[in-house]
């Protein structure tokens, strides 16, 4: 858990416009399922400010601030007493490589009376009628739960201390907490307001005025805010092991899998009395970034390494050519167990153990081809197929995500086909999300934003964890996206299906810059599955291949996948107009004689969703839900950037005035893991780096 994670300096800007205690109550909410107290909003509203008011003044404004922190990864935060850091301070040591971490405890008081001297933990306080814990006892529980094994750094190398920072005393006023019988130690310090200028020249001790992004981003993987991206956790591990853990819900999930297929699938080393014929399917739901393709690969490898036969099927092309072109690169077999909802018209012999289906909200009602022969197409529904061909499925689904007219994944349709086998159904629901950087708060501002959930589109608040912007012309975010990428983070453009998209022309396969805003043209990815000219990727290899950062991806070719930085265009088939959306299908002109369309009315320009059997109610919600995953691409930073001025100027009132200091996560303030390993390459065996 954590409420915020900004620079001093930036804390202080979001507090400047009246957004910092907002934020930090409804994140208090979110985690605490209670309201925060007046008394913890108003020293929410003081201690934090003067704290990142002494960080300035010290020229250590960069220092980053991690408020209300976990000590621990799995610290119960529900439970009656949990260890809540007030502030984290991260950075780096001045002179010693490594990280740098304070923790500190924030008090109001202004005297303090006595101390029990018998065991110096228990101080009476001016005004309060219940003594308290002496501070220095509180950082010291922090401190051997923060730098112990379970603590968020793990075997980090970190210098690590702590102060009770008490701004409204004097030194006289709380003499009896510092006096011969206080508790002594690196977490003991004690700072009073006529003692801000040792505080100021301590912090310079402690911490490099270049701030500590990279620091701070190994805390957040330590408490589990953040995650390796699902394809870079692949490429270090070569499929065989996984380097993302699992946590709460997602770890339950996956053990129950497992425990299960231990029961019911035939063993080679022992033979059961009484064979075991029942069949058993786990419906797993949850939202985007909830951790459903990260649980899939997690089983699938340890149901490998246990001798099982396991396919990974998925309806997007897309992933699973990232899958073998990234990760099984040079390996036949491990590519061939990543396959398609369409394979399986013809039931295996023998089945499977497992079949694992992920986005099976992308199921079609029968399995066909236009290119297969008659004999090849399926008969059947495709959910029937899925079931046939294994003892064990496993189906991962978010209904939110369907962005075509025929995808007919949904929990009712999988429960009815497990009906009709007599199968065993366990369903499970996925509800904390780790994609988006692990910001819960920016995942509801986009539910809002595109009327997907009930709440009112309000103002986005920096949290430290998603950056946000807005820019007034496409150039800006083609320029953003790659400058982002030239300094070494993961990035791709994307847009909704507004413009036509032709095929690579002539015999060099030459890409037709499609994407027209005004004077600015971009192509879309290849639609073509070889390379076309200038060496630019199929389309199923757009997405992850270093030569498709000059193309601009859609949904189809997104959905699925994640890049440290997006750059979203929303073109005229979402509009704002009078306080609400308004969908618009379009038209493209006829073929010139070079086989090149134009948009002839702006709008919805993709076959599927605008065609004419498509009802206005149904439009609208493909058109929501693709945006959905256009937004949820990026695990550090969005750019959007809408055609329609109307449309742009309600955005940028939404995002307000962007701040560039510190939130921007190129390679400098990325942890080691963002560095995209190249494709096949496995992480060496002596590697202590664990995020």
């Amino acid at each position: 858990m954590l409420l915020l994670k900004l620079s001093a300096q930036d804390l202080l800007t979001l507090n400047s416009r009246r957004r910092m205690v907002p934020h930090l109550a409804e994140r208090w909410r979110k985690f605490r399922e209670h309201e925060a107290s007046e008394t913890e909003r108003f020293a929410w509203a003081e201690s934090l400010i003067c704290l990142a008011n002494d960080l300035v003044a010290a020229d250590r404004g960069n220092v980053q601030m991690v408020v209300e922190c976990a000590a621990t990864a799995d610290e119960d935060i529900k439970g009656s007493s949990p260890r809540l850091v007030d502030v984290v301070l991260v950075g780096r040591h001045p002179r010693e490589n490594r990280p740098s971490v304070q923790l500190v405890e924030l008090k109001r008081w202004s005297t303090v009376t006595r101390v029990e001297r018998a065991i110096a933990d228990q101080i009476y306080v001016a005004g309060l009628a219940k003594p308290k814990k002496h501070p220095a006892l509180q950082l010291r529980d922090y401190y051997l739960a923060f730098t112990g094994s379970r603590g968020p750094f793990g075997m980090v190398d970190i210098e690590c201390g702590g102060f009770a920072y008490l701004h409204n005393a004097t030194e006289a006023s709380v003499r009896p907490l510092i006096d011969m019988d206080a508790p002594t130690g690196v977490y003991a310090k004690v700072y009073t307001g006529d003692r801000r200028r040792q505080l100021l020249t301590d912090l310079q001790e402690h911490f490099a005025p270049d701030g500590g992004g990279t620091e701070a981003e190994l805390l957040l993987q330590g408490i589990g805010v953040r995650n390796a991206p699902l394809l870079d956790a692949m490429m270090w591990s070569r499929g065989t092991d996984t380097v993302f853990t699992l946590r709460g819900r997602q770890k339950e999930v996956a053990d129950q899998i497992l425990e299960t297929a231990a029961k019911v699938l035939p063993s080679s080393k022992q033979s059961a009395l009484v064979p075991d014929e029942r069949r058993v399917v786990f419906l797993v739901t949850g939202g985007a970034g909830t951790g459903k393709s990260a649980i899939g690969l997690q089983i699938k490898a340890e149901l490998e390494a246990a001798g099982r036969n396991v396919n990974y099927a998925s309806g997007s092309r897309a992933f699973n050519a990232a899958m073998q072109e990234h990760v099984g690169v040079g390996d036949r077999e491990f590519k061939e167990t990543f396959t398609y909802f369409f394979d399986y018209v013809t039931t295996p012999n023998p089945l499977l153990d497992v079949l694992i289906c992920d986005e099976a909200h992308r199921l079609r009602d029968r399995s066909e081809n236009r290119f297969w022969p008659p004999e090849r197409q399926g008969s059947r529904p495709q959910v029937d197929e899925l079931l046939d061909a294994s003892r064990l499925t496993v189906f991962f689904l978010d209904e939110g995500q369907v962005v075509r007219p025929k995808e007919v994944g949904t929990v009712d349709l999988i429960q009815q086909a497990a009906d009709r086998r007599g199968a065993k159904v366990v369903r499970y629901n996925l509800r904390e999300q780790f994609r988006c950087g692990g910001s819960d708060a920016y995942v509801r501002w986009v539910h809002a934003l595109l009327g997907i959930s009930d709440d009112e589109p309000g103002h986005w608040t920096p949290d430290g964890l998603m950056h946000v912007e807005v820019v007034d012309t496409p150039d800006a975010l083609r320029n953003i996206i790659l400058g982002e990428e030239s300094a070494g983070a993961s990035a791709r453009m994307v847009a909704g299906y507004c413009w036509p998209w032709t095929e690579p022309l002539g015999r060099e396969k030459r890409l037709e810059r499609d994407v027209r805003i005004g004077d600015w043209h971009a192509p879309w990815n290849a639609k073509s599955d070889s390379f076309c000219a200038d060496g630019v990727p199929p389309g199923v290899r757009w997405a992850m291949h270093k030569n498709g950062i000059g193309q601009i991806g859609c949904v189809y070719t997104a959905q699925g996948l994640e890049w440290d930085w997006c750059g979203v265009i929303m073109g005229d088939d979402m509009v704002r107009r009078d306080n609400q959306w308004v969908f618009r299908r379009g038209k493209e002109t006829e073929k010139s004689a070079q086989g090149v369309r134009r948009v002839r009315v702006p709008g919805s320009l993709d076959p599927k969703v605008s065609a004419s059997s498509v009802g206005d109610e149904e439009f609208a919600r493909l058109i929501r839900h693709a945006y959905h995953v256009l937004l949820t691409r990026a695990s550090r930073a969005t750019v959007l950037y809408s055609t329609d001025e109307e449309t742009r100027a309600y955005l940028k009132g939404l995002v307000g005035e962007t701040e560039i200091q510190g939130l921007r996560p190129t390679r400098e303030s990325l942890p080691w893991h963002h560095a995209r390993p190249k494709r096949g390459r496995k992480r060496p065996k002596n590697d202590l780096r664990l995020f």
